[in-house]
């Protein structure tokens, strides 16, 4: 044989015993299953599986019963994730695949959601999870906890300037109040909660306003009211916003506020046609605080107060002849005689029944003064 020769056969040797060798090569497989929420297999979920270190990307399905089994893995360690759908629900990260290691590796959705509820309780994934993210998920995760983390913040200042103006507010220290809920606004200005309460206060603080900082004060409370209504159309906002409006002199702006107010809430009707009436009575408007009164009693039948500050009203409209005779106005009695019928025992009870007995002796067409019995003389 040649050297030539001898040459060839030994490297066709050589390449024969590498050939060999790598098909030789050390595999091992996986395989396990995937259960449902019901208990059962899932069918067509698909299970990646992903060498670490050294490139190898290897994927495969689950069957009608839930079963994935993939053979011919090299010996290694794998992140292998679970997707659903398109969605990536758990992923199992560094899973050792050694040979003759014939140990499932099953996904049980019911317990992948209980330490997902679990893990959201405790504020992050677990080491496993963390080895087995990618490094899109990686940071995604991290973008996610750190805007977490500022959140946290966030409320913490929120919390402290609300809490703050509220204590400022319930001292009647309306300036330190205002500053505080604007803090408060400035960091979360989509709480309406925070809105109110800023109008409130600035509301406060017109009572200690005259001329043209009143006004200016006036007008900024309104437009925090507004602000609220516009996140949160509560019809206590309108209430308020309409008071403040006639006290402001706006009385036509503050009367339709309450009026929407009443409409919001039908259930609360007569709270706010009352507090209209009491407030056109501060002002000076009586045909107002009739009318309010009146629509008072009218929403809520069994409103007693309502009926006595209707009477206490009509009152003032008593007309007078010239004999003297005072003529109250229609209605004033009965509405006297409706709160007497709803709260005898109220706070205006001996008033009310003072009024009936001196008005109704004036009543020349509904009422007669019983005449004395003569006592008969022995």
């Amino acid at each position: 044989m040649t050297s030539t020769r001898l040459r060839t056969c030994i490297y066709a040797a050589l390449v024969l015993t590498l050939l060999a060798t790598s098909a030789m090569a050390q595999t091992g497989s996986l395989r396990g299953k995937v259960i449902n929420h019901d208990g059962q297999g899932l069918r067509d979920a698909m299970v990646y599986i992903e060498r670490i270190g050294v490139r190898g990307n290897y994927k495969v399905k689950t069957n009608k019963r839930g079963n994935y089994f993939h053979a011919g893995l090299p010996l290694g360690n794998y992140n292998v994730r679970l997707e659903i759908d398109g969605k990536q629900v758990y992923s199992v990260g560094g899973y050792p695949l050694k040979l003759g290691d014939d140990k499932p590796l099953d996904f049980d959705l019911r317990e992948i959601q209980r330490e997902a509820a679990a893990n959201q309780a405790a504020g992050g994934p677990t080491k496993e999870q963390l080895a087995g993210m990618s490094d899109a998920q990686r940071k995604e995760y991290e973008r996610q906890l750190k805007a977490r983390e500022q959140q946290i913040s966030k409320n913490k200042k929120l919390n402290e300037a609300f809490n703050a103006a509220m204590e400022a507010k319930r001292l009647k220290d309306f300036d330190a109040a205002v500053q505080q809920f604007k803090v408060a606004a400035e960091i979360d200005p989509e709480q309406h909660v925070i809105w109110g309460n800023l109008a409130e206060a600035l509301s406060g603080m017109v009572t200690t306003k005259v001329g043209d900082a009143r006004e200016a004060v006036g007008e900024e409370a309104i437009a925090a009211y507004r602000r609220a209504i516009s996140i949160e159309p509560d019809p206590a906002y309108h209430n308020n916003l309409g008071l403040l409006l006639i006290r402001l002199q706006r009385v036509e702006e503050g009367a339709a506020e309450l009026e929407t107010a009443a409409q919001l809430a039908p259930e609360n009707a007569g709270t706010y046609y009352f507090n209209l009436g009491a407030t056109m009575v501060n002002t000076g408007n009586t045909d107002g605080a009739i009318s309010a009164f009146t629509k008072a009693t009218e929403v809520q039948p069994d409103f007693a107060n309502a009926y006595y500050q209707l009477a206490t009203v009509l009152v003032g409209t008593a007309q007078m002849k010239e004999d003297g005779t005072v003529v109250p106005a229609p209605g004033t009695v009965e509405a006297y005689q409706k709160y007497l019928d709803l709260d005898p025992q109220g706070p205006y009870a001996a008033s009310a029944q003072a009024m009936v007995q001196s008005l109704s002796g004036t009543l020349e067409t509904t009422f007669e003064q019983p005449k004395r019995r003569r006592s008969s003389r022995k």
